[in-house]
């Protein structure tokens, strides 16, 4: 069970950002892709959702052999992807409650009933340490950036996606915060789950070990390798991978 990313070019309007991105993630695996910024990362998680300003002139998405290449964000929610975002939007008027309910009715044929869902709730609710009168809150209305993030992992803990894309959710976020999703995520993971987490700091990954990490420059992945890889680039910067592939095209 994989998300394959084959020969990814991307452009939008008229620039092309992606040239041919290559990446595999299996069930089990927490995969980190880092680069500065400019590197490509966001229309990488972006195009993975779908996002219509993207477009995809070559290559494919695969998602357990399915090709979601061009399909909506909603198919390829159902179809077992996640996204979180960097900025998640304001929901005023319903309630996180209400949110989820709808989010978990759009993956199923039939309306999960009140008591199922309750429970659901509470049981994911006590794993991530959230308060019950969390979920009586507006969608992100007034929340701070902790409490926003706090609202995607339960929305990830409720879905149980095969695959979940946190792009740059780490950004912004103080140190309290960063282990509120830190703690979510490593809740999360297991066998039966794959992550991808896009970031352009190694600070989340001090606390969510990846198995693998790929540095993306310039619309490439420029070098891969395990968590050890994460360590260089704090000791180093992106400058050596810059270094590096300047003396391979020498």
């Amino acid at each position: 069970m994989t998300l394959e990313v084959q020969n990814l070019h991307v452009r939008t309007e008229e620039r092309e950002i992606l040239h041919g991105v290559d990446l595999v993630i299996r069930k089990g695996e927490t995969h980190a892709l880092m680069g500065p910024n400019g590197s490509g990362k966001s229309t990488l998680a972006n195009t993975l959702m779908g996002n219509p300003n993207y477009e995809v002139t070559e290559g494919r998405i695969l998602l357990n052999g399915e090709d979601l290449t061009e399909a909506d964000p909603d198919e390829r929610a159902r179809a077992g992807l996640f996204m979180a975002f960097q900025y998640p939007a304001t929901i005023p008027g319903v309630s996180i409650a209400n949110f989820l309910r709808m989010a978990v009715n759009a993956r199923r044929e039939e309306p999960i009933k009140v008591k199922e869902f309750g429970a659901m709730l509470g049981e994911n609710m006590d794993l991530l340490k959230i308060s019950r009168d969390f979920t009586s809150r507006y969608l992100n209305e007034g929340f701070s950036g902790g409490e926003k993030k706090r609202a995607e992992i339960l929305q990830l803990a409720m879905l149980q996606p095969e695959f979940a894309v946190l792009d740059e959710t780490d950004s912004g976020l103080d140190i309290d915060a960063l282990r509120i999703v830190a703690e979510g995520v490593n809740a999360m993971r297991g066998d039966e789950r794959g992550f991808l987490i896009i970031t352009h700091y190694t600070r989340i990954l001090e606390y969510v070990k990846p198995d693998f990490v790929h540095i993306l420059l310039d619309g490439r992945i420029e070098r891969e390798g395990g968590s050890e890889l994460a360590d260089e680039l704090e000791d180093k910067g992106y400058e050596f991978v810059r270094e590096e592939v300047g003396a391979r095209g020498a």
